[in-house]
């Protein structure tokens, strides 16, 4: 049975996060956006709006003992929802070797609020950052995409597990030489059951659970 949700649309809003946040009651609560005036990545950092853009957010009550990879399991979604992108571990959604968009996840006393920051179109993207079309696709762009990302991320959230293989064959990171913060280097080799990268370095296996990381151009 699909999980019913309260569905907000906004013209602009200074943080879908934090207004599905204080819109959560005994419902989900999806709150999407054409424009953030404060829409903040991983850490904090400031997420820069394209000129058409997608902000969503989802806001659901799980149980602490659920660990599964929700930044993983949203991207599978947004993977699903738009199509013809690839997934940067953890949270980035790739378009043309470029980032097209990102994934953020906040969690607290049971309380979960998942993220997506798309660009839609950006005609001169800054350095390094991509769009999903090369032309205005119009202002009513984001709708379709916001409620296709929401219904794939409840459906994946109600089922058993999460999807370990589609996210792997949609990960652009294993393969790569890749860097992390603050001083790692090596081939990222495999995603692993719980959603950590695993990394090969001078014949030995690590395992990353978090933190930035970077594809090593060839």
């Amino acid at each position: 049975m699909a999980t019913p949700y309260l569905q907000f649309w906004e013209e602009s809003v200074p943080s879908t996060q934090d207004l599905a946040r204080a819109r959560l009651g005994p419902l989900p609560v999806v709150v999407s956006a054409r424009r953030q005036s404060a829409g903040r990545g991983r850490s904090g950092a400031a997420w820069e709006t394209a000129p058409r853009a997608l902000a969503v957010s989802a806001a659901f009550r799980r149980p602490d003992e659920d660990r599964r990879p929700f930044s993983l399991m949203a991207g599978v979604a947004a993977a699903r929802a738009i199509g013809a992108v690839s997934l940067k571990w953890p949270n980035d959604i790739f378009s043309d070797e470029a980032k097209a968009g990102g994934i953020l996840v906040e969690r607290s006393s049971g309380m979960v609020v998942v993220g997506l920051g798309v660009n839609l179109w950006w005609p001169d993207p800054p350095e390094g950052v991509s769009a999903l079309r090369d032309s205005d696709p119009g202002a009513g762009a984001h709708a379709p995409i916001a409620g296709l990302w929401a219904a794939e991320l409840f459906s994946l959230i109600e089922a058993e597990g999460w999807p370990l293989e589609e996210y792997r064959r949609l990960c652009d990171t294993v393969g790569r030489e890749i860097t992390w913060e603050p001083d790692g280097g090596g081939r990222a080799i495999d995603i692993d059951e719980d959603g950590g990268l695993v990394v090969e370095i001078d014949g030995r296996r690590v395992t990353i659970t978090s933190g930035v990381v970077s594809h090593v151009r060839s």
